[in-house]
């Protein structure tokens, strides 16, 4: 295996636990997004740059996320 092929697996493990995180601790909030995941053309590019897909949302959830955030500002 080619060590730019190590590098994208590396990096592809890490934003899907990154993902797998992310869905947890919103489920502790009271909050399912659920579109979250991790953006397969994102990498397309030499060097991969994982993105997160968060996804659309109803309006009841963005609340939801707003009162979490705010939580956890103070």
């Amino acid at each position: 295996m080619t060590t730019e092929r190590r590098a994208a697996g590396d990096k592809r493990a890490e934003a899907e636990a990154a993902c797998a995180e992310l869905a947890e601790a919103l489920k502790r909030a009271g909050i399912v997004l659920p579109s979250l995941g991790v953006d397969p053309v994102s990498y397309g590019y030499a060097q991969p740059r994982p993105l997160i897909e968060l996804g659309r949302c109803n309006l009841e959830t963005t609340h939801r996320l707003i009162a979490a955030l705010d939580r956890a500002a103070r």
